[in-house]
């Protein structure tokens, strides 16, 4: 399983849209893997997981045919997970070539905020593109890959999910965007090895647990997991979208995480298990 890692940050993105902060500053003057886009993975050229604002700009940075991606899974409807508009371009005279209808997974309120474009009062456009709602722990096969909705301890006005996707032999729990994981799904995925495990770092050097997580906060998480049976020492660890309220830069991050084995994830970076 090949996961390249399209954007690395949070909602403002690093240097922040409009921020003098010292991490936005100093990252604006280096440059290089500190500066970081809204987050989105792509799993082996063929699944994405969230489509920010920024999604144009990843397909054009990495040469990504978006037209040739067939499915979308959507952790929840904030702006920089969920940003729908962009789709109204799927359609000509914005794009041609369309096929065969790009089909995405996520929750009420995602398709709700699909629905509110109207996109059912387009023939072209409901052609293109389809909409479909998850359960938690309700699996989705989509060709050889098996995506599990597990739920997310985010935003309280929806429900929230993280994704554990599973190709074969291998697999990767991808947790965005969540605190420490609801009990509900510690228990689903309690006894499951993954040999990628991909954690929220939002808020860096801070504590949090109840909406993101911090380094500390990912500590406490890897023992939980290891205690779940959920990692070894093969399992790869990786800590991602991160905020400059976190108070860290990329190098930073890796050498407060020396310690740990933890992979600092950077815009274009790609692992393999």
């Amino acid at each position: 399983m090949k996961i390249k890692y399209l954007g690395t940050a949070a909602a403002e993105g690093i240097p922040a849209l409009f921020c003098s902060c010292p991490v936005c500053t100093k990252a604006g003057v280096v440059g290089g893997k500190n500066h970081r886009t809204r987050t989105q993975v792509l799993i082996d050229d063929t699944i994405i997981i969230d489509f920010p604002p920024d999604s144009l700009m990843h397909a054009q940075r990495e040469g990504i045919k978006l037209l040739e991606i067939p499915v979308i899974f959507v952790t929840h409807s904030h702006q920089d997970h969920w940003y729908p508009n962009d789709l109204l371009f799927r359609k000509p005279p914005y794009g041609w070539g369309v096929e065969t209808p790009l089909q995405i997974f996520g929750n009420e309120t995602v398709k709700q905020k699909f629905d509110a474009l109207e996109f059912h009062k387009d023939e072209l456009l409901s052609a293109s593109v389809k909409m479909h709602l998850v359960e938690p722990f309700v699996p989705i096969v989509f060709g050889k890959y098996t995506v599990t909705p597990l739920l997310a301890t985010h935003d309280k006005r929806e429900r929230c999910y993280f994704y554990s996707i599973a190709c074969e032999n291998k697999c990767l729990l991808y947790a965005h965007d969540t605190g420490h994981f609801p009990e509900a799904t510690n228990d689903f995925i309690k006894g499951t090895r993954f040999d990628v495990i991909s954690m929220d770092c939002t808020m860096g050097s801070l504590k949090d647990g109840n909406n993101h997580m911090g380094l500390a906060d990912n500590r406490q998480l890897v023992k939980t997991l290891r205690a779940l049976g959920c990692l070894d020492e093969k399992t790869k660890i990786v800590v991602n979208h991160f905020s400059h309220n976190g108070g860290l830069l990329h190098e930073e991050i890796e050498e407060n995480v020396k310690e740990d084995g933890f992979i600092v994830a950077y815009d274009s970076m790609t692992i393999e298990c």
